[in-house]
């Protein structure tokens, strides 16, 4: 059954190994009848910083309005990025930050502290790369990045995390080791 998937490159190079693992993604989808998006979001111009919270609307740039259009399309969302000190990198962060607001992601309701969801019905893959070994990051860390972007960015608004590809240490791996996790982005894409 083909979807409306739009992958979001959270590296701000396109010359990485997750650009490498994004391409290959969109490669497979789209080979598999899927209708498939790009943003890459070190090509978009923005303002990463929510200047003043949610005290203040902050209008948003064209290519924001735009993902927020992608995202209103899509019925699966790819988000391919690194960790970084323990995280995601500050550009997608800001993405997130300037994005996903309150009236388009979430809504708060009187009365109640758990907002509205407004994106239910979307799924979503994550492709993660570290120089951290994932066992490493997930037993002894405990995944921070991979929880707020799982269970309180994407779950919060109502996208259901399916599958979560983690690849490292990318630090000194072979090229025969990245082949193997290319073809794993490629698989995942076909689910």
């Amino acid at each position: 059954m083909s979807k409306r998937v739009l992958v979001i490159l959270g590296h701000p190079s396109t010359h990485s190994f997750c650009s490498a693992l994004s391409d290959c993604y969109v490669a497979s989808a789209t080979s598999a009848g899927h209708e498939v998006r790009v943003l890459r979001l070190g090509a978009l111009r923005f303002d990463p910083v929510l200047h003043e919270g949610y005290r203040q609307v902050q209008p948003l740039e064209p290519d924001l309005l735009h993902a927020q259009a992608d995202i209103t399309w899509a019925e699966h969302l790819v988000l391919v990025f690194p960790i970084w000190w323990g995280g995601v990198p500050a550009l997608l962060k800001g993405f997130l930050d300037r994005v996903l607001l309150p009236g388009f992601a979430f809504k708060y309701q009187k009365g109640n502290p758990f907002p509205a969801k407004l994106l239910t019905g979307r799924t979503a893959h994550l492709l993660v790369t570290m120089d951290t070994p994932p066992w490493y990051y997930t037993w002894v860390y405990r995944m921070p990045g991979l929880n707020q972007i799982r269970k309180t960015t994407l779950a919060f608004c109502g996208i259901k995390p399916l599958a979560t590809l983690t690849f490292g240490p990318l630090l000194d791996s072979t090229p025969a080791k990245r082949q193997t996790w290319l073809q794993h982005a490629r698989a995942l894409a076909l689910r």
